[in-house]
Protein backbone atom coordinates (compact mmCIF):
# COMPACT_ATOMS: atom_id res chain seq x y z
CA UNK A 1 0.00 0.00 0.00
CA UNK A 2 0.80 3.75 -1.06
CA UNK A 3 2.20 5.27 2.36
CA UNK A 4 2.32 8.93 0.82
CA UNK A 5 -0.99 10.63 3.14
CA UNK A 6 -4.18 10.65 0.70
CA UNK A 7 -5.95 13.50 0.10
CA UNK A 8 -9.71 11.81 1.22
CA UNK A 9 -10.43 8.46 2.91
CA UNK A 10 -14.12 7.01 2.54
CA UNK A 11 -14.99 4.69 5.01
CA UNK A 12 -17.81 2.70 3.44
CA UNK A 13 -19.98 0.94 5.50
CA UNK A 14 -23.03 0.67 3.51
CA UNK A 15 -23.39 -2.78 1.68
CA UNK A 16 -26.15 -4.49 -0.37
CA UNK A 17 -28.81 -3.52 2.26
CA UNK A 18 -28.97 0.01 1.03
CA UNK A 19 -27.72 -0.37 -2.59
CA UNK A 20 -28.99 3.18 -3.73
CA UNK A 21 -26.65 4.87 -1.46
CA UNK A 22 -23.38 3.18 -2.46
CA UNK A 23 -22.76 4.85 -6.44
CA UNK A 24 -22.66 8.38 -4.33
CA UNK A 25 -19.57 7.06 -2.79
CA UNK A 26 -18.33 6.03 -5.81
CA UNK A 27 -18.85 9.43 -7.90
CA UNK A 28 -17.24 11.70 -5.20
CA UNK A 29 -14.35 9.03 -4.95
CA UNK A 30 -14.03 9.50 -8.80
CA UNK A 31 -14.67 12.67 -9.55
CA UNK A 32 -11.75 13.89 -6.25
CA UNK A 33 -9.19 11.37 -7.99
CA UNK A 34 -10.09 13.18 -11.49
CA UNK A 35 -9.09 15.93 -9.93
CA UNK A 36 -5.86 15.04 -9.11
CA UNK A 37 -6.68 13.59 -5.36
CA UNK A 38 -5.18 10.73 -3.51
CA UNK A 39 -8.13 8.94 -3.08
CA UNK A 40 -8.64 5.62 -0.90
CA UNK A 41 -12.01 4.00 0.13
CA UNK A 42 -11.85 1.36 2.63
CA UNK A 43 -14.68 -0.93 2.62
CA UNK A 44 -15.47 -2.58 6.54
CA UNK A 45 -18.56 -4.09 7.84
CA UNK A 46 -21.67 -5.07 5.48
CA UNK A 47 -19.84 -3.13 2.90
CA UNK A 48 -16.84 -5.69 2.65
CA UNK A 49 -19.44 -7.84 0.65
CA UNK A 50 -19.09 -5.85 -2.42
CA UNK A 51 -16.02 -6.85 -2.69
CA UNK A 52 -16.58 -10.05 -3.14
CA UNK A 53 -15.70 -11.92 -6.38
CA UNK A 54 -18.92 -11.08 -8.37
CA UNK A 55 -21.05 -9.58 -6.28
CA UNK A 56 -20.60 -6.64 -7.17
CA UNK A 57 -21.99 -7.28 -10.71
CA UNK A 58 -25.01 -8.76 -8.98
CA UNK A 59 -26.27 -5.86 -7.69
CA UNK A 60 -28.14 -2.83 -9.70
CA UNK A 61 -29.18 0.32 -7.72
CA UNK A 62 -31.28 1.09 -10.36
CA UNK A 63 -33.77 -0.96 -12.54
CA UNK A 64 -32.14 -1.01 -15.84
CA UNK A 65 -29.17 1.34 -14.57
CA UNK A 66 -25.51 0.21 -13.88
CA UNK A 67 -24.29 -2.26 -11.27
CA UNK A 68 -22.26 -1.67 -8.36
CA UNK A 69 -19.34 -3.08 -10.26
CA UNK A 70 -19.29 -0.58 -12.80
CA UNK A 71 -19.94 2.26 -10.16
CA UNK A 72 -16.14 0.86 -8.87
CA UNK A 73 -14.95 0.07 -12.11
CA UNK A 74 -15.17 4.21 -12.33
CA UNK A 75 -13.56 5.07 -9.46
CA UNK A 76 -10.72 2.61 -9.75
CA UNK A 77 -10.27 4.04 -13.40
CA UNK A 78 -9.30 7.26 -12.17
CA UNK A 79 -7.37 5.65 -9.40
CA UNK A 80 -9.09 5.36 -6.65
CA UNK A 81 -7.09 2.69 -4.07
CA UNK A 82 -9.84 0.20 -2.60
CA UNK A 83 -9.13 -1.89 0.13
CA UNK A 84 -10.90 -4.40 2.71
CA UNK A 85 -10.91 -5.20 6.33
CA UNK A 86 -9.95 -7.84 7.00
CA UNK A 87 -12.09 -8.58 10.00
CA UNK A 88 -15.27 -7.88 8.35
CA UNK A 89 -14.40 -11.53 6.18
CA UNK A 90 -15.86 -13.37 8.76
CA UNK A 91 -18.43 -11.04 9.89
CA UNK A 92 -19.90 -11.33 5.98
CA UNK A 93 -19.04 -15.04 6.28
CA UNK A 94 -16.45 -14.38 3.96
CA UNK A 95 -12.40 -15.84 3.43
CA UNK A 96 -9.31 -13.43 1.85
CA UNK A 97 -10.14 -15.89 -1.45
CA UNK A 98 -13.38 -14.49 -1.68
CA UNK A 99 -11.67 -11.18 -2.52
CA UNK A 100 -9.71 -10.44 -6.02
CA UNK A 101 -6.25 -10.77 -5.13
CA UNK A 102 -5.46 -7.17 -6.42
CA UNK A 103 -7.65 -5.83 -3.58
CA UNK A 104 -5.24 -4.93 -0.14
CA UNK A 105 -6.77 -6.74 2.75
CA UNK A 106 -6.22 -4.83 6.24
CA UNK A 107 -6.44 -5.39 9.96
CA UNK A 108 -8.15 -2.03 11.31
CA UNK A 109 -4.69 -1.59 13.08
CA UNK A 110 -2.65 -1.89 9.59
CA UNK A 111 -4.69 0.58 7.85
CA UNK A 112 -5.45 3.01 10.61
CA UNK A 113 -2.62 4.87 10.09
CA UNK A 114 -2.84 5.19 6.43
CA UNK A 115 -6.91 6.36 6.89
CA UNK A 116 -5.83 8.60 9.77
CA UNK A 117 -3.55 10.56 7.96
CA UNK A 118 -6.06 12.05 5.37
CA UNK A 119 -6.57 15.57 5.21
CA UNK A 120 -10.52 14.39 4.85
CA UNK A 121 -12.38 11.54 5.79
CA UNK A 122 -16.21 10.70 5.21
CA UNK A 123 -18.26 8.25 5.98
CA UNK A 124 -20.55 6.44 4.12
Amino acid sequence: MDQTPADLVIIVITGAENAKRIPSAFFLAATAAAEEMKVVMFFTGPATELLAKGRAEQIVPMRGGKSIAEFMSLATGNGVQILGCLQSLELNGMTREDIPADIPVLTPAAALPALASAGKVLTW
